[in-house]
């Protein structure tokens, strides 16, 4: 049997933001076959969304082989890669006083009007909304449609089902399941939030202060004793114990800081504005 075609493809990646010392990513090797749904798991700051940045060719990256089916993602960036974070549905632009089926059809929905009927169904979208007026889990609903009616080879998921309610968010996950198993569309998932996305995954990766842990293992449910939720708690916890031994080797600590014995700027200043007693 032939060994599955590779959607994505990353040799050697280190990467730093601009004024950082330490590296965000360190040493990333990434291999996801077509078809496959990654989720990473990972603590906040662990490099799922500067990972998935790059990918999307929105950080520029220097001395790596960074490919997505097959092409180079800075130089030849191929078509097909969808992106969604949540930074979108907080931009000025996307809060103004449009109408969504205008909003939807400016920037293709008429061309993909199936799969945007379909999506607006699963999302429970009011086309007559207006865009200024709705909630945040709204406002993602609609980031949500207007990012997947077009059909995408390579789907980059950031968070963005954190604003969703439980129902909404299964729909979701099993449209996106049933996509990927039709067409061989590739998924990578950076979340936190693991009830009801047993199911979900081929493979889960582990993350931690910019490395993998693990890199993507194939993840069949109901072949480990363990649900997908308590794998990914046992893995913070193990990450958490792994900084808190950093730290005793000097690694700057976080939490409070029980051993000052003098008072920072900003407790002195509150002290003397403090009007609660």
């Amino acid at each position: 049997m032939a060994a599955p075609e590779e959607m994505i493809t990353i040799e050697s990646l280190t990467y730093h933001h601009r004024n950082v010392l330490e590296p965000s990513l360190i040493d990333i090797n990434l291999h996801c076959p077509k078809g496959s749904r990654t989720v990473l798991v990972g603590a906040n700051g662990a490099g799922k969304s500067t990972l998935l940045q790059v990918l999307a060719g929105k950080r520029m990256v220097k001395d790596s082989s960074i490919r997505v089916k097959g092409q180079d993602v800075f130089r030849k960036t191929p078509e097909g890669i969808t992106y969604l974070g949540t930074e979108w549905a907080m931009n000025p632009v996307v809060r103004r006083d449009i109408v969504v089926s205008a909003f939807l059809d400016s920037v293709g929905g008429y061309r993909y009007k199936e799969r945007r009927d379909r999506l607006l169904d699963i999302l429970d979208i009011d086309t007559d909304w207006h865009m200024h007026e709705i909630s945040d889990g709204e406002r993602r609903r609609v980031q949500l449609c207007f990012g997947l009616m077009i059909p995408w080879d390579v789907l980059l998921l950031d968070e963005v089902t954190v604003d969703l309610d439980v129902m909404v968010r299964d729909d979701l996950l099993n449209f996106l399941v049933k996509d990927s198993e039709e067409r061989g569309s590739t998924i990578i998932y950076a979340t936190h939030i693991f009830d009801g996305l047993n199911t979900f995954p081929t493979h889960v990766a582990h993350m931690r202060l910019g490395e993998f842990v693990s890199p993507p293992k194939p993840w069949t449910p109901g072949t480990s004793s363990e649900t997908l939720y308590a794998v990914a708690l046992r893995w913070l916890r193990e990450d958490r114990a792994h900084r808190l031994a950093l730290e005793k080797e000097g690694k700057k600590p976080r939490g409070a800081r029980r051993d000052e014995t003098v008072p920072s700027d900003s407790e002195t200043f509150y002290r003397k504005y403090d009007y609660s007693h």
